[in-house]
């Protein structure tokens, strides 16, 4: 096994324990900076980019640095794709579908409504086509991408009025991520895409109707559940969100293999580090809102119906004026349908089962 395989096979312990650390003790000192869309306070998506750049530096002996930076330390929250295209910072720890007035089809390397569940979504960027057709879109922005994180299903968001048809949607202001405001908007409502850390003041303020966030964990951080009381779930537009690392091509290019395969297996170990601590902190979140007298309620099935309807309406629209949404898109949705034919053998049965049962 050479030492790109072993670095991007191993774990972090199991890099240093194999001596590879000390064969890159003879590379020059590098130092990056990356720009985080999240603010610090949400130490689950913010910490991505942390546990990254800890992994950098342990696996390269301290000789390549990487600074985290919060949003709105050196630039907003919404300007650090810019920021990597433009080379103002090496690289950037940001949600794709934030970007997609640049292209529809960023949108895809993240969430589009009713996509791919988190493992799906894995499935398709590291042993599908996923990673190489979206690197294909970044590269006309002078970037390439890797692996950040990801949430897994998440909720529905935080709402002033109970949501009990499609109607209730209409001139609603409801602040949601990315593409999804796109869906919203075809139903009526009135999308806002404003940063994590803006949320609350406008909920509060009224500024708008509803918020969504991630889920329990970082939603109860956020305080949301104090100036909105109905919890909805599912958020359909977000079956298995990915957070991504973007980096200035030419900053990636000049990095020596060793350091470019040190890259490659940090982001791995972040990504898989954000969902399990999702997964791990959302159970207790969750009951302590319920416990806070927070309505956690589903979506009537007439709301998904109407947004699932929405969606395949724009999807198609997109597939006919946008080449590379056509492109992606169309790799995208035949790897899902054929995700969803083994989960509804496997995981979709499974689970239903578990749920049944009290243990």
């Amino acid at each position: 096994m050479d030492r790109r395989s072993l670095i991007k096979n191993a774990g972090i312990a199991g890099v240093l324990a194999a001596g590879v650390a000390p064969a890159v003790h003879a590379q020059a000192t590098i130092r990056w900076r990356l720009a985080s869309s999240f603010p610090k306070s949400l130490d689950t998506i913010y910490g991505g980019a942390e546990v990254f750049a800890k992994a950098v530096k342990a696996m390269t002996n301290g000789k390549f640095e990487i600074s985290v930076h919060a949003a709105g330390e050196l630039m907003p929250a919404f300007g650090v794709v810019d920021g990597v295209q433009n080379a103002t910072v090496e690289m950037a720890h940001t949600v794709p579908y934030y970007f997609f007035g640049k292209n529809e089809a960023f949108a895809i390397g993240a969430a589009i409504p009713f996509g791919m569940n988190s493992r799906q979504m894995s499935a398709w960027m590291f042993e599908g086509n996923g990673r190489k057709l979206m690197n294909e879109l970044y590269a006309q922005y002078n970037m390439v991408s890797f692996a950040g994180g990801n949430t897994g299903a998440q909720m529905g968001g935080w709402f002033r009025k109970e949501i009990k048809s499609p109607a209730d949607i209409k001139g609603l202001k409801f602040r949601v991520g990315g593409f999804a405001g796109k869906v919203i908007e075809r139903m009526g409502g009135v999308p806002q895409n404003i940063p994590g850390g803006e949320i609350y003041q406008a909920l509060e303020k009224g500024t708008i109707d509803a918020a969504e966030w991630v889920g329990p964990y970082d939603d109860q951080k956020l305080g949301f559940n104090k100036v909105a009381p109905f919890y909805y779930y599912p958020g359909w537009w977000e079956g298995g969100p990915e957070v991504d690392f973007f980096i200035n091509q030419k900053a990636l290019d000049a990095l020596p293999a060793e350091y470019k395969a040190i890259i490659e297996a940090a982001s791995a170990l972040a990504h898989v580090d954000m969902q399990a601590k999702y997964d791990a902190r959302n159970p207790t979140a969750l009951k302590q809102l319920v416990g806070a007298k927070t309505k956690v309620l589903p979506f009537p099935n007439s709301v998904l119906d109407a947004s699932f309807d929405a969606s395949m309406a724009l999807y198609a629209e997109l597939d006919a004026k946008n080449p590379m949404w056509k492109k992606i898109y169309g790799d995208y949705r035949a790897f899902q349908r054929d995700q969803n034919l083994w989960f509804r053998f496997t995981e979709m049965r499974f689970d239903s089962y578990m749920q049944s049962k009290k243990l």
